[in-house]
């Protein structure tokens, strides 16, 4: 399925948003409640940015993995039920503040608490337990047993002398020498064990939460970035699918031009793929990771779409994006060979930034959604094409995604031309901005649109996800008594009246 179903709307969270104990959202109790809140809200969609560990600055979209799931997503009640983790004291990790992610402190704390219920469940789970664990290693091993070895020897590469990329381990290593690596696996298969085990859990605990989301109706929105980090078990494994040097360098990097959120562009830093080396195994990379992402996920947005026709390649000693240039992308023929092994596509197409026809064109060819964003829709006139009255059917159209400011933020930053323009085309004000915001795209003929939870609850500025281009983001946590029972009443009520919930929630859910 590619095009989208029937009129929906459903509201973009991270994961790590959520509340919770243990310092950061994951897989526990909050997630099945926010499941619970979507459902009576009328929402039918869940839409999270990329499951992948995190990596530089906490991103999700710069992962030493394309096809692992974050281990800070874990969510450690499950393993204190089975009795591999002992019981967690209350306050023993001490957030520094509930509406934001430590990380510096969390991560150590976390995966602490993993190594602990890993050597738990290896000296004391049951026969069906060590079964699941024995099938999801062999159903996963094309990419789990590389993403192991890797995790392994960066830990101990970290522990002797700080960061080491991993083109600067000893040469036989980093050139995957079969001894070399048969040594290193006996040197390490404690950590190996590890890491596999961090990735059983996160996936049986993701499936579960998926399987109580879909049986209440609700579908899952993953995100697939585009590119992967040059310090990955992807680029380790199989560098020649990117464009390095002898030395296993980036040559060029990946980044966009001067836009919107920048005027030096964005100098992202992922090295580049050899299309050309990819197009000879018949792109077998990402049949791989799309269908990985697949099963996790109803629908997949993909990130940087118009990077497929042209990307913006920049030489990899250009300090900024500014000095970089357009290169072709594999076009049409890379979505072939994964409809051919895979099916009909439901993906979405983030098709935002500098669009041209070529990008246009790959986007119909193959039927995909692509993206509108209302903050971007006042900078013009009656004809923007972000502007609701314009939408076609087959979009997906946002209040604003996890790299635009919350539309209340927006609006008290926006221009005066823009705000007068919004003001009337909106017919709101200061206090009504976010509503009247959700309504005009819950009114326009886009079959999904999304909102972020910050949307939804009128929050500022200082309960942004992400500023592009800066460090450090990524934290933003809501609690639970942000919400209350109003926002999710009228937003039922909302979505009903415009065709995107049972009818019958616009007399069930009385506007508070």
């Amino acid at each position: 399925m590619t095009t989208l179903d029937r009129r929906r709307s459903g509201i973009l969270l991270h994961p790590t948003s959520l509340p919770g104990p243990h310092g950061s959202g994951d897989f526990g109790p909050s997630a099945y409640h926010f499941v619970d809140w979507l459902v009576g809200a009328g929402q039918t969609v869940w839409q999270m940015l990329p499951l992948n560990p995190i990596g530089p600055g906490n991103s999700p979209y710069a992962s030493v993995s394309a096809f692992a799931g974050s281990p800070l997503l874990v969510a450690l009640e499950p393993l204190v039920d089975k009795g591999w983790l002992a019981p967690i004291a209350a306050g023993e990790l001490a957030p520094s503040s509930d509406t934001h992610v430590d990380y510096g402190r969390l991560t150590q704390w976390r995966m602490g608490k993993l190594r602990e219920a890993a050597r738990g469940f290896f000296a004391r789970a049951d026969a069906a337990d060590r079964d699941a664990f024995a099938a999801f290693c062999s159903a996963q091993a094309h990419w789990l047993d590389d993403y192991a070895l890797f995790m392994a020897v960066d830990e101990a590469s970290r522990a002797a002398a700080g960061f080491v990329p991993w083109p600067r381990w000893e040469a036989a290593l980093a050139r995957r020498a079969p001894r070399a690596l048969a040594a290193a696996q006996r040197e390490h298969a404690d950590q190996v064990a590890f890491w596999r085990f961090t990735q059983w859990c996160f996936d049986a605990q993701w499936h579960a939460v998926r399987r109580y989301a879909n049986e209440r109706g609700v579908l899952l929105v993953g995100d697939v970035p585009i590119f992967v980090a040059h310090h990955s078990a992807d680029c380790w494994t199989r560098p020649h699918l990117y464009l390095l040097d002898e030395q296993f360098e980036p040559a060029v990097v990946a980044g966009v031009p001067p836009d919107y959120f920048s005027a030096t562009g964005q100098r992202w830093g992922n090295p580049l793929y050899d299309w050309a080396a990819m197009r000879r195994d018949g792109y077998a990379w990402w049949i791989a990771r799309v269908r990985r992402q697949l099963g996790l996920a109803d629908w997949l947005r993909v990130d940087h779409f118009r990077g497929f026709a042209g990307y913006w390649e920049i030489p990899a000693a250009s300090e900024t994006a500014v000095d970089g240039r357009w290169a072709p992308g594999p076009g049409a023929d890379l979505f072939e060979a994964i409809e051919r092994a895979l099916g009909r596509l439901p993906l979405i197409a983030e098709d935002l930034g500098v669009i041209t026809p070529d990008v246009e064109a790959l986007r119909d060819r193959f039927a995909l959604p692509g993206m509108r964003v209302l903050q971007f829709a006042f900078g013009g006139d009656a004809e923007h094409a972000y502007l609701p009255h314009n939408y076609l059917a087959n979009t997906c159209a946002y209040t604003g995604t996890h790299d635009n400011d919350t539309f209340p933020g927006w609006w008290r930053t926006a221009t005066a031309p823009e705000r007068e323009f919004a003001a009337v085309y909106l017919d709101c004000g200061d206090d009504d901005a976010h509503w009247a915001a959700i309504r005009a795209i819950s009114q326009s003929a886009a079959r999904l649109v999304m909102f972020q939870l910050q949307d939804v609850l009128g929050l500022g500025s200082e309960h942004r996800m992400n500023i592009p281009g800066s460090e450090q983001c990524w934290t933003w946590r809501f609690t639970w008594d942000m919400v209350g029972p109003q926002a999710g009443q009228r937003l039922a009520r909302l979505s009903a009246a415009c065709g995107r919930a049972p009818f019958d929630l616009l007399q069930a859910a009385p506007q508070g």
